[in-house]
């Protein structure tokens, strides 16, 4: 934790409290990193968004890290797709951000109710968060924890990204899932090269929006497991299905664009935002040659060839000679 922030209990605030220029209404969240609060703004006369990191950060720098790389992304950044940051600061050595107050569902929250959803609906969504991502990446941010839980979804059908807290910036401090094992959540969205261990960049951002846009498509994820190993060995070793096979009413072309994006190899992916974006906006130039690649892939590697069970058979093999060795041990001391 930073010299000379204070940390507040979760709850502190209360309806009617003000906490510098911004009066409490609502305690809307609690997440593994702040408490977050309707707030109305004394000064500018608006509704905001305040959030406080909570006690959970005390002691660990990773999250506050992460609370403080949300605070200087989203107070930089200006685009429609993207959460934006009207205020940070200090108040009784308590750090605070202060965003827009958006009004809408998640992402999670219409995939529940309406997936899978209408290819067009589905495209539209996507291709804004394409949109918004590709303004990110032009900006020196990669977002590496897109997820529907991320992104709000007003009425008007605008998908707002937020939640920037593991973003890559230019000179940043290196944040990994590693260091927030404990609130990263599922592996569903990850990108292989994540769960490799490696910082990830633009590509990783299309792997999780490809992954995403599956489940809008045809409501489920590509890949699943009874655990997170088991969707990560998925993620480094299977094959996403074909959406046109495996629902009705996706078009080719559309499976084309989700299959390039959830390719393992980042290099097999579109290179860019914008050049998914553009795919995106004109579905019907999708090259068809990546379905014949998914078509004729198995849905997994074979099980020798597993990583998971590889790092088993090592694993063992290094035991035996343990045990091999101590037994030789034994025996010249007899």
């Amino acid at each position: 934790m930073q010299e000379g922030y204070a940390i507040i209990t979760p709850g502190m605030l209360q309806i009617g409290d003000q906490f510098a220029h911004f009066q409490v209404q609502e305690h809307m969240a609690q997440g593994g990193m702040s408490d977050i609060y309707l707030a109305y703004d004394l000064v500018n006369r608006r509704q905001v968004v305040l959030k406080i990191p909570d006690t959970s950060m005390i002691g660990d720098p990773a999250q506050y890290e992460r609370f403080q790389r949300e605070m200087e992304v989203v107070t930089s950044l200006n685009h429609p797709a993207i959460l934006h940051g009207l205020e940070t600061g200090q108040y009784n050595r308590v750090p605070f951000l202060v965003t827009e107050l958006v009004r809408g569902m998640s992402l999670r929250q219409v995939i529940a109710t309406v997936a899978p959803m209408p290819a067009e609906r589905a495209i539209d969504l996507a291709c804004k968060i394409a949109t918004g991502m590709a303004y990110c990446h032009a900006n020196g941010v990669i977002h590496r924890d897109l997820k529907p839980e991320n992104i709000l979804v007003t009425e008007e059908g605008q998908p707002v990204i937020m939640d920037f807290g593991l973003a890559l910036t230019k000179g940043a401090h290196r944040v990994t899932y590693s260091n927030l094992s404990t609130t990263m959540g599922t592996p569903d969205y990850m990108a292989p090269e994540q769960i490799e261990g490696q910082r990830g960049d633009a590509r990783t951002d299309i792997y999780a929006l490809g992954t995403f846009l599956f489940e809008m498509l045809s409501g489920h994820l590509p890949f699943s497991g009874d655990n997170n190993m088991a969707i990560m060995a998925q993620h480094l070793n299977g094959v996403a299905p074909r959406l046109d096979r495996i629902q009705p009413g996706v078009p080719s072309n559309v499976a084309a664009i989700v299959a390039r994006c959830l390719q393992r190899n980042p290099e097999d992916r579109y290179q860019t935002m914008e050049d998914l974006a553009a795919a995106l906006e004109h579905p019907e130039s999708a090259d068809l040659a990546i379905l014949e690649k998914v078509n004729a892939s198995p849905s997994s590697t074979a099980w020798w060839q597993s990583t998971a069970v590889r790092a088993v058979a090592i694993s063992a093999l290094i035991l035996l000679a343990i045990i091999a060795v101590a037994l030789v041990l034994q025996t010249l001391h007899h």
